[in-house]
């Protein structure tokens, strides 16, 4: 009869997840004995376990051959065995509110299970994704992601955010204040995207603490998009221009007219990225700042900030499309011209805006800014940098 080895008392088990499987049965004349079960611990025991922190199982007899750490919520945290097969180590922080199920297999053979619950977060954090899932975009889209509490821990939660692609582009993140007041954290491209190129992004969030006043991640989330054709807006204030280029070839040419120069109403330069394609909105100028300059229902709007500034049909100002800068800010065209580009254009489509009429360039955060700073500039606003 083989020997059986048996758990210690349960007091052991509650302070060092001491763990022990059980064997039974005689053996066959000439056969082997039954393998002994390990003994080993787990560093998080009990029923209101401290989450926020990997799994680590360590044998204290014998070597281990396989761990599985299961969750109550499904799925097993993928982990790593010691090159000695003395501990496994999981590669995942335990997630708050979760029991979970621990089994190790000897490499004599044995087994053994134990189980812990960690206690329940306090606050929960979440997120908000752009681009949505399976949409196409245009070649300026980074990809963004805005959090409904404060993210201390910024290097420990972007470690957790994966990007491929199809094509192995070169990118960054880089965080800042939403121009919510929320803490975002952007992927944006060296530069600008190749068309056709697919973005996979997996936010292996669950369990990471997103530190003072953020709390608890308690699930993962994902996207995947594609960019769509390759198409670039100049919009040039000093000539009253706008150029449509399609795979670098130049289409179309717009007589347009930017903000009046000289204060609030002028325009913003820099590069600027179609947020939205909003159709017929109503516009009031109170909403950002200018007092009651104007009401007005308004076509073909398409946004590409968050302080207010749309390309959009403007035929109340026609007699200044091509020659005179005389809107409130916005980059107005004919009702043709603007239904047009409206078809035509993405969302992520970049608008490059030069000349001397600005009023300063597009922030970082003010939409999506982000190609407006250098490529050093930008990776340096990552927190793993």
């Amino acid at each position: 009869m083989s020997h059986i080895r048996t758990a210690t008392a349960a007091i052991a088990a509650a302070l060092a997840a001491t763990l022990t499987a059980c064997s039974g049965g005689g053996t066959a004349p000439g056969s082997q004995s039954v393998a002994s079960a390990p003994r080993i611990t787990v560093n998080l025991t009990g029923h209101q376990a401290k989450a926020g922190s990997p799994v680590k199982v360590t044998a204290t007899d014998g070597k281990l051959k396989q761990v599985s750490v299961s969750g109550d919520k499904g799925g097993e945290l993928p982990g790593t065995l010691a090159a000695d097969g003395m501990s496994w180590t999981s590669a995942r922080n335990a997630a708050p509110g979760t029991a979970y199920s621990v089994q190790a297999t000897a490499q004599g053979g044995g087994t053994a299970k134990a189980s812990f619950a960690t206690a329940a977060a306090t606050q929960i954090n979440k997120l908000t994704l752009a681009p949505g899932k399976n949409t196409t975009v245009g070649v300026a889209q980074p990809l963004s992601i805005v959090f409904d509490h404060p993210v201390k821990n910024r290097a420990a939660v972007e470690k957790q955010l994966k990007v491929t692609t199809s094509n192995n582009t070169q990118g960054s993140w880089g965080w800042m204040e939403d121009y919510s007041g929320k803490d975002r954290v952007d992927w944006r491209p060296k530069e600008y995207w190749k068309p056709g190129t697919k973005v996979t992004l997996e936010a292996d969030l669950n369990g990471t603490d997103s530190g003072t006043a953020g709390g608890f991640f308690v699930r993962d989330y994902s996207t995947r998009f594609t960019i769509g054709k390759s198409q670039l807006m100049k919009v040039n204030l000093d000539t009253k221009q706008l150029t449509l280029y399609q795979d670098g070839r130049r289409v179309k040419q717009i007589p347009v007219s930017g903000g009046a120069p000289g204060g609030d109403k002028a325009s913003w330069k820099g590069v600027a990225v179609l947020m939205s394609k909003e159709g017929t909105i109503n516009m009031r100028s109170e909403t950002v700042g200018l007092g009651n300059a104007y009401d007005k229902m308004v076509d073909d709007s398409m946004r590409l900030t968050w302080s207010g500034m749309y390309a959009h049909a403007a035929p109340w100002n026609a007699a200044y499309f091509g020659n005179t800068n005389h809107s409130s800010g916005c980059i107005g065209m004919s009702d043709a011209d603007a239904d047009h580009l409206y078809g035509l254009a993405q969302v992520g489509d970049p608008f490059e805006i030069t000349g001397a009429d600005a009023k300063g360039t597009v922030a970082v955060n003010n939409g999506y800014g982000n190609w407006n700073l250098s490529w050093a500039d930008w990776q340096a606003k990552s927190a793993l940098r």
